[in-house]
């Protein structure tokens, strides 16, 4: 960007404010993508065509076209207000929030059902963050988290649920007088059907 500009140097795009900003700008210690904006309306600016722009930075005619337009729309000096990368829509607290939801129970918030479904988490979410994210990324993120909107099963509900070689009858708490006076027992052993 050292061309020889002249003293009353008029550019294409940018006021005389945005070019000062935008040169100051590029002499900060900034990362690759955020110099190639600045650089791109600097030479836009100057007149310089998309082709030779893309020549010159080696950057597709998509990014060319985008920070022209910024340029000529005469938001240059808001070069930084647009982040690179895709947006993170989920942070810590949106998180932490769901893990408080996920161990509580929605009728302390006004539903009428007792246990969180994704779908409900989502929208109570998107009511509360303003982010809204679909009830499979929730599925996902509780997953990440060891939880899930699916209550786990009692020790005792596993054990009553085994199938195992038949069901037998338990009788307990016998007195012993009646056992000894009758010891005819019948042991059957029922089916399942």
């Amino acid at each position: 960007m050292s061309e020889y500009r002249p003293q009353n140097f008029q550019g294409k795009y940018l006021t005389p404010f945005q070019r000062k900003l935008l040169e100051k700008s590029l002499q900060e210690n900034l990362s690759p993508s955020y110099r190639q904006r600045i650089e791109i309306m600097l030479l836009a600016d100057d007149g310089k065509s998309q082709t030779v722009i893309c020549r010159r930075l080696g950057c597709s005619p998509a990014t060319v076209r985008h920070w022209m337009h910024i340029a000529r729309a005469g938001m240059a000096h808001q070069w930084q207000d647009c982040p690179i990368g895709r947006p993170k829509t989920v942070n810590d607290q949106y998180i932490e929030r769901l893990r408080e939801l996920i161990n509580s129970n929605p009728r302390d918030y006004g539903y009428p059902f007792q246990r969180w479904t994704a779908n409900y988490l989502e929208k109570h979410l998107a009511k509360e963050f303003g982010i809204e994210i679909s009830d499979r990324h929730v599925k996902r993120l509780l997953k990440q988290m060891g939880l899930s909107t699916i209550p786990r099963k009692n020790q005792s509900q596993n054990h009553q649920n085994q199938p195992g070689n038949g069901s037998k009858i338990l009788i307990g708490n016998l007195d012993t007088q009646n056992t000894s006076e009758n010891s005819d027992f019948i042991f059957t052993q029922l089916e399942q059907a």
